[in-house]
């Protein structure tokens, strides 16, 4: 029915002046609302930036450039009268900025998503960011959400990264350039964290990196991959590793598993808490706890295809029927139209 379409109001970095465009989550977040019926209106913050002022500029002219794009979007909004805003990117706002959003739209409800794999503490007045929120809708379950609605969210809830079935899955007619026996996609460390933190993650990359059929992207100087070459390449491996920055909080993952589960290979995940309410070890993927176990997990794999590739599909029917893009949206717009959710991975504060 019509009376059931919201106007959205979607503010985001959506990168449009790189192929990283394709592959972000806000992509996959316009998608699934669309095709529940809603109308959404995306807002790129920092592409408006750059059109506003094209050329590089001293820092004090940044500001500038930043506060001329938030009073086109704040017109933007008042225009647009929408029932919800959709905040993807509230580590660049400020507590009074939001005040000024509600003000635009005095009638919407307002709401956060934060995928940051922890706190950002250093940023002035983040908690006062989230106290300004309706809703803040995160990528953990843990201690990090716990530590949102302790510092003063309204409400928080977990939801883990959709996927895009349209364009992850499986290409069966790939060049040989695409083809590898084990991918890793991403950095082998973090700005905010010491090797000495990821050294788990850095003894599998380290290793992988002088194994033969072993393809590394976007660390150790190597190559990153955008747009759908970076489906084609995780179709095309026969394992995909899946290990965050940080392992121990409750069912966080990034974005890294989901695609390399969507694309059909099969994966090799770090176990982390409570984990398999959303992937079931031995079913849909398999889950390794040290350095060793994955290497032993890789070669007993890779000699054995039929077990592999079962696995494989498994776990892709999996993501592409319980997280797909559109699924997610519905578990989005539930939260923010009762307060709830059904799933059996459900997480709200």
């Amino acid at each position: 029915m019509l009376s059931d379409s919201r106007r959205i109001f979607l503010v985001a970095d959506f990168k449009n002046d790189s192929p990283k465009s394709i592959r972000i989550e806000r992509r996959r977040w316009v998608k699934g609302l669309v095709r529940l019926g809603h109308d959404v209106q995306p807002f790129s913050f920092w592409d408006i930036a750059e059109q506003k002022c094209p050329w590089p500029v001293p820092f004090f002219k940044q500001r500038w450039q930043k506060a001329r794009t938030f009073e086109i979007m704040l017109e933007q909004i008042g225009r647009y009268h929408p029932d919800i805003i959709l905040l993807n990117m509230m580590k660049y706002f400020t507590s009074s900025m939001v005040e000024q959003i509600r003000q635009a739209a005095p009638e919407a409800v307002l709401v956060g998503r934060d995928v940051d794999i922890y706190p950002l503490k250093e940023i002035p007045g983040w908690f006062e960011i989230l106290k300004s929120l309706d809703l803040v809708v995160v990528t953990n379950a843990g201690e990090w959400m716990m530590q949102f609605k302790k510092k003063g969210a309204r409400k928080c809830a977990f939801l883990p990264c959709p996927c895009d079935p349209d364009i992850q899955r499986p290409y069966p007619h790939l060049d040989e350039r695409w083809k590898s026996d084990i991918i890793f996609t991403g950095t082998e460390g973090h700005s905010k964290f010491d090797l000495e933190d990821l050294s788990e993650r850095s003894q599998i990359l380290r290793r992988l990196r002088t194994r033969k059929g072993a393809r590394l992207y976007g660390c150790f100087g190597e190559p990153t991959l955008d747009g759908i070459e970076v489906y084609w390449a995780t179709s095309g491996a026969k394992i995909a590793l899946s290990i965050n920055v940080v392992n121990d909080i409750r069912m966080y993952h990034s974005d890294r598993l989901v695609n390399c589960l969507s694309c059909g290979a099969f994966t090799l995940a770090k176990r982390v808490p409570d984990t398999e309410l959303l992937f079931q070890d031995g079913k849909h993927l398999r889950y390794f706890d040290t350095a060793e176990e994955f290497f032993d997990l890789a070669d007993w794999y890779l000699a054995h295809d039929e077990e592999r590739e079962r696995i494989a599909c498994a776990g892709m029917e999996h993501a592409h029927r319980e997280f797909n893009c559109t699924k997610m949206a519905r578990h989005l717009m539930d939260l923010i139209e009762t307060g709830d959710y059904n799933a059996s991975w459900k997480a709200i504060l």
